[in-house]
């Protein structure tokens, strides 16, 4: 008979066979335009003058980036980028990113659990997290929300929701703000937010909705997240909403090691190819880079209270 796994054990066998998952589906992703392409330049070799970006959503804590994390940074730098935002999406990865913000300047933090890892919250649980809040450069509450896509279990999706309500309760206990993950769950996510989340603030992160529930996030307060899906040929809907959307309320990030912009697509995302983002964003609504990278740092810094050189 096969042994029976602890809640613990099991929480975690189900993460990293997810992890597996999306780091295949990355590996198999056909770019449109190869990275060898003749003429292809490099973010960090375009120069950056005038320019101040901030990567409001990256995953820089994992195994991904233990070879060169540093070497990443600088060639961050060099493409423009003044700060990195990190995310935790376990209670371990929450740890992880709050010595990050410690140990590198340009680097900020938020800590939370990611609906994948749902788990029965306890009030030890809510404590760590809050204690962690106080730390150096740790600026909100995150990555917390829901998903449908990788979750078809009912009582687990109850068990994300659950989570979700308790953790934005506990950043408005802590007057922080929160990065939500929402990913076909954009019902139960609006009625959430209209209902227990009508006082948090913060940010959608990834928007994969329509311009119609852009809107009501909007009328919310929320601001929206984009990332490199406003790059690819399929993008849909993201070009006219980011074109509709009023300039303080836009953000641009990585998500990495996932989701990487054209021509990187199918390769590991880095915090400097938020730059491809940003220029994609501003083509789209004829602003040149410096002027939307300028809005957009300032929209960073503050729902996030960032202190950046720019």
């Amino acid at each position: 008979m096969a042994e029976t796994l602890d809640p613990g054990a099991r929480a975690a066998a189900e993460q990293k066979a997810r992890k597996a998952a999306r780091d295949a589906a990355r590996k198999n992703e056909a770019s449109d335009e190869p990275v060898g392409k003749k003429g292809i330049v490099p973010p960090w070799e375009r120069g950056a003058e005038g320019i101040a970006l901030v990567d409001t959503h990256a995953h820089i804590d994992g195994e991904d980036f233990e070879a060169d994390r540093e070497e990443t940074l600088s060639r961050a730098k060099r493409a423009g980028v003044v700060a990195v935002v990190t995310f935790g999406d376990t209670m371990e990865a929450s740890a992880r990113v709050v010595k990050l913000a410690a140990s590198y300047e340009p680097v900020f933090a938020g800590v939370g659990v990611h609906p994948e890892n749902a788990f029965p919250f306890t009030r030890e649980d809510d404590d760590r997290l809050a204690a962690w809040t106080k730390e150096k450069d740790v600026v909100a509450i995150g990555e917390i929300g829901l998903d449908y896509y990788w979750e078809k279990d009912e009582d687990k999706r109850a068990m994300q929701r659950k989570m979700f309500v308790r953790q934005l309760a506990l950043a408005r206990d802590l007057d922080l703000p929160v990065c939500i993950h929402d990913r076909e769950a954009h019902g139960d996510l609006m009625t959430i937010l209209k209902t227990e989340g009508r006082k948090n603030r913060g940010v959608i992160h990834c928007f994969s909705g329509s311009w119609e529930m852009a809107k009501e996030l909007l009328k919310l307060g929320w601001l929206l997240g984009f990332d490199g899906p406003l790059t690819y040929k399929n993008a849909a809907k993201l070009p006219e909403i980011i074109e509709k959307a009023p300039a303080d309320r836009i953000l641009v990030e990585t998500d990495c090691p996932y989701l990487s912009p054209l021509p990187y697509r199918g390769k590991r995302n880095e915090p400097a190819y938020v730059r491809i983002t940003a220029e994609r964003a501003a083509e789209i609504r004829g602003e040149s880079l410096a002027d939307f990278a300028a809005q957009t740092t300032k929209n960073a810094c503050e729902i996030y209270g960032l202190k950046v050189g720019i």
